[in-house]
């Protein structure tokens, strides 16, 4: 291994922790990802800052809770001016690459809502520019790199960088087979009418199918955005191989699947018989005939239950959650085929031996569990777990498995470390390869599905995790949840009310206050700056 080690880490968007062989799941095949757990370590207990996208890659990112790094729901990005762990391993000499879906900006319009300042009687409203804590609200051109009607409109637009750190970037905004950025380009010139091949309305019949979002795409496997950034991704590798080799590069390489909509092309499709899907054990325990006394969450169930192709929490029947799962593996199977090309090609090149290899994912997805599919809402296991799984070359471990707490934002620290590059200042994760300390508990927050469309909305929630227990507390209610996640996975009871579990509560909270001192933000930029 050389002094500072490639590192290509490998994200997935809305993927169960569970959804992979290496995590016990015995009907997927996913024998590429598999083969990196094999002499590296699977993290059992590794879980999302917060379980939506661009706050937790924010978070993966910067090492900083949403609440530092001011991202606090999709719609915000993050600033240009923030730090990132990129931004240090560029500084440290490495070469610097994201290909694939980034979402550190706004991939639509958002935020989509307006509100106005709250006030009576007369008084006199701020004008536009001082309505907002900052004045700088990343509303300019900058903060539309990503911006799917941008690259719809322009495909041979160039964006600046560095971005965030990235020297090198071929971006792929947007889920399924509805994708832009680079990938518009490169799918113009693969073929004549691009837009005839994408969305439902141009799809193959399937009419044996009926879950929200599920549709048999006319893209063909060979232009699906997966294969792009395969492409991509080894492309780059030649690259660095031929002209480069004796610098370390950082890839970044991320894949718009498994999130919804449910579209695998080609063969994946069909690879997976829902007939055959086991569903999760908490399925018949109705999460929506039991939520938070919330107005703010109970609206975000309603809005599911009116607008199944959008990107609310949406209730399902047997038959739809298998479909929904089904479909899954067959956008996993082709990542994990796409994996598979890119490691041939880094051996191919003769760097495996010098890097470093990460798999994660930004959060999950209910995949069933209560009778859902999506996201938002709740912390249920489903959302908040992610995999997580290190492979050294340098110091490989045989089928290692970790029951430690961990969290997005201790992925920017270890790699760094394993870099040996010195954090900055503000971190809040710590390295998963030198700290000897075990976490007592870690935090999720989240600031609720009612915020995307009312900021002010009452729906916040702090979940707070140990090696047995989850407790999410709520605001505007003493209503919160209480479970055993040794006696029960599944979490189906909610031990909350629970007489004898009052005192397992009191020390919840008092681990929870704890664990929010210790994550104080210790810059001293102003959080949130710009």
């Amino acid at each position: 291994m050389a002094k500072q080690p490639n590192i290509l880490l490998f994200l997935t968007d809305e993927q169960n922790a569970n959804h992979l062989g290496c995590y016990g799941n015995t009907l997927l095949k996913t024998p590429n990802i598999d083969s990196i757990a094999k002499n590296g370590t699977i993290f059992d207990r590794f879980y999302t800052a917060v379980p939506v996208c661009m706050p937790n890659r924010a978070s993966l990112a910067t090492g900083r809770l949403p609440s530092a790094h001011g991202v606090r729901q999709n719609g915000i990005p993050l600033s240009l001016e923030s730090t990132t762990f990129v931004d240090i391993l560029a500084a440290g000499g490495y070469s610097t690459a994201a290909i694939g879906k980034i979402h550190l900006q706004n991939i639509g319009n958002a935020p989509v809502h307006s509100r106005p300042l709250p006030g009576s009687g007369g008084q006199l409203a701020p004008p536009p520019d001082l309505q907002e804590s900052f004045r700088h609200n990343r509303k300019t051109e900058a903060y539309k790199a990503e911006n799917i009607e941008a690259w719809r409109n322009d495909p041979e637009r160039e964006i600046d960088t560095p971005y965030y750190g990235f020297e090198h970037v071929r971006i792929c905004s947007g889920d399924g087979d509805m994708v832009e950025g680079h990938y518009t380009s490169w799918l113009n010139a693969q073929h004549s009418d691009p837009a005839s091949l994408k969305g439902p309305d141009n799809a193959y019949p399937a009419n044996n199918f009926s879950a929200p979002q599920a549709y048999r795409t006319k893209m063909p496997e060979e232009l699906y955005p997966t294969r792009y950034i395969a492409n991509e991704t080894i492309s780059f590798l030649e690259s660095h191989a031929e002209k480069s080799k004796d610098q370390p590069f950082f890839i970044h390489c991320s894949f718009p699947n498994p999130h919804h909509p449910f579209t695998p092309p080609g063969k994946y499709w069909n690879m997976y018989n829902p007939d055959e899907i086991e569903l999760p054990a908490s399925f018949d325990t109705k999460m929506a005939e039991n939520l938070p006394p919330i107005p703010g969450i109970v609206e975000g169930f309603e809005r599911g239950r009116a607008e199944p192709n959008a990107y609310w929490p949406t209730e399902v029947n047997e038959r739809q959650a298998r479909e929904a799962i089904a479909l899954t593996y067959g956008m996993i199977a082709m990542i994990d085929d796409a994996i598979g090309e890119i490691l041939k090609s880094l051996e191919a090149q003769g760097m495996s031996e010098d890097t470093i290899i990460i798999f994660a994912s930004d959060h999950g997805d209910y995949m069933g569990d209560q009778g859902m599919i999506l996201k938002l809402g709740l912390h249920r296991q489903s959302t908040i777990r992610m995999p997580f799984i290190w492979f050294d070359p340098g110091s490989p471990e045989s089928d290692k498995r970790d029951a430690g707490l961990a969290s997005t934002i201790d992925i920017a620290p270890t790699i760094l470390d394993a870099a040996g590059l010195r954090p900055y200042h503000g971190i809040q994760g710590h390295s998963l390869l030198s700290n000897s300390e075990p976490r007592d508990g870690l935090v999720i927050e989240d600031y609720g599905v009612g915020v995307f469309r009312d900021p002010d909305t009452v729906a916040g929630m702090l979940s707070y995790i140990t090696d047995q227990w989850r407790m999410t507390i709520y605001e505007g209610t003493d209503w919160g949840e209480l479970y055993n996640l040794v006696d029960d996975p599944d979490e189906i009871r909610n031990l909350w009310s629970d007489e004898n579990k009052t005192s397992i509560r009191h020390k919840l909270h008092e681990g929870l206050v704890k664990e929010l001192m210790k994550l104080r933000d210790r810059s001293i930029s102003p959080t949130g700056q710009g």
